[in-house]
């Protein structure tokens, strides 16, 4: 897995690096959200910038009964926690992430 390493500035900003900005198409604007785990001192960053095509075929096709509203938001409920118990478990996950500054560390 690639490392990147940024500094934080004074007012507490990062800077997310190029490489990564541009392999998850991030641009300004765009959201990401932060999951934090007190006990191993990590941080994961997770993307939210998906585009509408990705939602394509999930409404009703021609011939196809259209989903209720409360079949939609359990739905949207499962994703959610499945995503955030996957997440929860990868981040339980010990890792030896090489120490780099500022570029891709080799391997």
């Amino acid at each position: 897995m690639p490392h990147y390493e940024t500094k934080m500035s004074s007012k507490g900003q990062i800077t997310i690096p190029a490489e990564v900005r541009a392999e998850f198409r991030l641009k300004e604007g765009d959201i990401v959200d932060f999951y934090v785990d007190p006990l191993d001192r990590r941080i994961q960053v997770i993307a939210r910038n998906g585009k509408m095509a990705e939602l394509r075929g999930i409404l009703a096709k021609p011939g196809q009964r259209a989903l209720t509203i409360e079949e939609i938001d359990e739905g949207i409920g499962e994703y959610l926690h499945e995503k955030h118990e996957r997440i929860r478990l990868e981040g339980s996950q010990p890792h030896d992430a090489p120490k780099t500054r500022g570029r891709k560390a080799a391997g």
